[in-house]
């Protein structure tokens, strides 16, 4: 059994935590990740310590508030497959987060180091850059909520909606070299959801010698570690897959190198 999948639990523990990722269960430097899932009326309190934090309401609707900042009556949508830009509240380090759910909420925590340099801030849907990137069955929908343009010390996050039979992070493409301006080092966390429930996705990620070769088939609310290699995502036709990615690294710049063999399906079709 492969250990780049990262399973939720079987049932929420007492504060609402249903999957966990830190940079020492993953063995890496710089990325954490976890889950919960609240009922309304429950509360999540964390202090950000030495890092930065993004919060990234999965669905449902919640009050957040930090030392200095409070936001009521956030989140809109009640499932992720609306494909509505969700909201998001940046939290720096050395501060702390209280959230306290509305509704039924799912919440994304989303940390990598910090150095304090800015303040809380609310993150609307309006302010989510939403695009459509890639043609044909490489067509996909990405909500960029924290990209290198928007200020943060080490965060990316980004959402991104495959449609049944379509792929994403394709051509594969990998950044785990420490290479600028070709290529940045950045360590990744994709958390998965798949309408309906009952399906997969599959992933694959390989290093150019094939030392690192696996196939995953990964479940609904599974996430998968990814520090090193190409790491391409394929939805099964009749399901719909959603991955929350966030990345970070000694660089906050999203610098990809795409596989040699693969870099030909970009070229138009003249120049193949």
């Amino acid at each position: 059994m492969t250990d780049l999948i990262v399973h939720p639990h079987k049932q929420p523990l007492e504060d609402g935590n249903v999957l966990n990722i830190t940079p020492e269960s993953a063995g890496w430097q710089y990325v954490g990740f976890s889950v919960y899932r609240l009922e309304a009326g429950q509360t999540l309190r964390k202090q950000t310590g030495d890092n930065e934090v993004c919060l990234v309401l999965l669905t449902g609707q919640g009050h957040v508030k930090t030392n200095r900042a409070s936001f009521n009556y956030i989140g809109r949508r009640m499932s992720v497959f609306e494909k509505i830009p969700p909201y998001s509240v940046y939290v720096p380090s050395n501060d702390c987060y209280e959230v306290e759910a509305v509704t039924a909420l799912e919440i994304a925590v989303c940390e990598a180091p910090g150095r304090g340099t800015y303040d809380a801030r609310l993150i609307t849907p309006e302010q989510v850059g939403v695009e459509t990137r890639g043609y044909g069955n490489l067509e996909r929908q990405i909500h960029n909520i924290l990209p290198e343009q928007e200020p943060a010390d080490s965060l990316l996050v980004v959402e991104v909606f495959t449609p049944n039979g379509h792929w994403s992070s394709y051509p594969p493409h990998k950044h785990d070299q420490d290479n600028l301006p070709d290529e940045s080092f950045l360590e990744e966390t994709y958390y998965f959801r798949v309408e309906p429930d009952q399906g997969f996705a599959v992933q694959r990620v390989y290093t150019d010698d094939e030392s690192l070769n696996e196939t995953l088939i990964v479940k609904n609310g599974e996430a998968v570690l990814v520090s090193k290699g190409y790491h391409p995502v394929s939805a099964p036709p009749g399901y719909e897959v959603y991955y929350l990615n966030v990345m970070a690294g000694p660089t906050r710049t999203w610098k990809f190198h795409n596989d040699p063999a693969h870099a030909w399906i970009m070229k138009p079709p003249s120049e193949r």
